[in-house]
């Protein structure tokens, strides 16, 4: 499959892609295909697929007692790759992340990837909110996307983990990784975080995703500031129309973001849900006719609950 980047390069307009979840554990793969098959319309040039960890949680014991176990929710990012990249013919791009997987199972799943011939990835370092990252031994588990990037980088350069050989590389994974135009919510100053983009950069990197955001003159900034000190990668802006009144707090309160204003001021005038959600395809659709007057290189969608709305806000600007 052609590597995300050369996608973005060659493209004469603003490509069109998103981001899905696997179905939750026991739940159909047709789930997530009738996702897939409300968007294909819109031509996306990839998809990504997002990766999660197993979770700590408390289960209720006869005696009054909890017992501490843990779930994994979502499995199957690797074969849901699989299955969407054989069925639709469009490149997936699996989320790689380290918190909560070890170096062993990271490669394991670089292995199975390469055989599977999917070869374009998205390296993250993950939630860490429902981990004990106080029991993560760095002997054995990662603790940023770049210490993760370095193990990709040695992978495609037939080196495991173990400095042992592995043959048969013979397509090198293709990356891109996470940029925050308003900051990572652990880096003390933007200036900092830039940093961090740029050593992503420089290690490997071929384009950055944005963190979502509801105010465009921030991710103008952003890209500003990153070609300033050399970042000249392609930078997709994410974004995610709001489907829910509630999301107006959560939404800064979870991702560190902020909601303009003018924005805000709309959305506490719906009654309903409803309501909630056409305000949001509004925002959406000004949002992304100005990025792509300005000339992005394309928009990442995240439809995490918001397929309906994703689907509105691609019918008016693709």
């Amino acid at each position: 499959m052609t590597a995300i980047a050369d996608k973005i390069n060659a493209a004469s307009s603003p490509l069109f892609s998103f981001e899905i979840l696997p179905p939750l554990k026991g739940n159909s793969v047709y789930r997530v295909y009738s996702i897939i098959d409300k968007l294909m319309e819109f031509d996306p040039s990839y998809i990504n697929i997002t990766s999660h960890h197993s979770e700590a949680i408390y289960v209720p014991q006869p005696d009054g007692s909890h017992r501490r176990t843990t779930i994994r929710r979502r499995p199957g990012t690797v074969a849901i790759a699989s299955a969407i990249q054989n069925k639709y013919g469009i490149p997936a791009v699996p989320h790689i992340i380290c918190k909560g997987f070890s170096k062993d199972e990271t490669e394991y799943a670089l292995l199975d990837l390469n055989f599977l011939g999917i070869t374009n990835l998205l390296l993250l370092r993950g939630d860490s909110k429902s981990l004990d990252t106080q029991k993560q031994d760095p002997e054995k588990y990662h603790q940023f996307a770049t210490d993760l990037q370095k193990q990709v980088n040695d992978f495609n350069a037939g080196i495991g983990i173990d400095g042992s050989s592995i043959e048969g590389i013979d397509t090198p994974f293709s990356y891109g990784m996470a940029c925050y135009p308003e900051k990572h919510e652990e880096a003390p100053n933007l200036e900092f975080d830039l940093e961090y983009a740029k050593m992503k950069v420089d290690n490997g990197a071929k384009y950055l995703v944005s963190q979502m955001f509801f105010d465009n003159d921030k991710y103008f900034e952003y890209v500003n500031r990153c070609r300033a000190i050399g970042i000249n990668v392609p930078i997709i802006p994410g974004i995610k129309p709001i489907t829910k009144a509630h999301q107006m707090t959560v939404l800064p309160r979870v991702f560190h973001i902020d909601i303009p204003e003018t924005f805000s001021k709309e959305l506490m005038k719906c009654t309903t849900d409803g309501e909630a959600a056409e305000c949001g395809v509004e925002w959406c659709i000004s949002q992304c006719r100005e990025l792509i007057e300005k000339g992005v290189p394309g928009i990442h969608f995240y439809t995490h609950y918001a397929s309906d709305s994703v689907c509105k806000v691609a019918k008016s600007i693709y």
